[in-house]
């Protein structure tokens, strides 16, 4: 298989810059973390189980305990992970323009 179809099949599902703009906006408008899961029996003995964040906690009705802890790890999980695609962009960026003509 030829370099370009490689290239072309990794890059066909590849994310747009607007919907990766997209993710930034929703994390920044969000209420600033950390967030943290907090789950009766687990992290309290009694009460509901919450989400605590900066500004008012967040109560979910019928999520189970591993999506309260998806939500809440999400805060500071998508900051992350747009961070690294940013850095691995770059990293892609610097080594094209470092690649010797063929």
């Amino acid at each position: 298989m030829a370099r370009g179809s490689i290239l072309e099949i990794l890059m066909s599902n590849a994310l747009t810059g607007g919907e990766l703009q997209a993710m930034h906006s929703r994390a920044c408008l969000a209420t600033p973390g950390p967030w943290a899961s907090y789950v009766e029996g687990r992290n309290h003995l009694a009460g509901a189980d919450f989400i605590q964040t900066s500004g008012e906690d967040i109560q979910l009705i019928g999520a189970t305990v591993a999506d309260q802890d998806f939500i809440a790890h999400a805060r500071q999980d998508i900051p992350a992970l747009l961070a690294e695609i940013d850095r691995l962009q770059r990293l892609v960026s610097h080594l094209e323009k470092q690649k010797c003509p063929s």
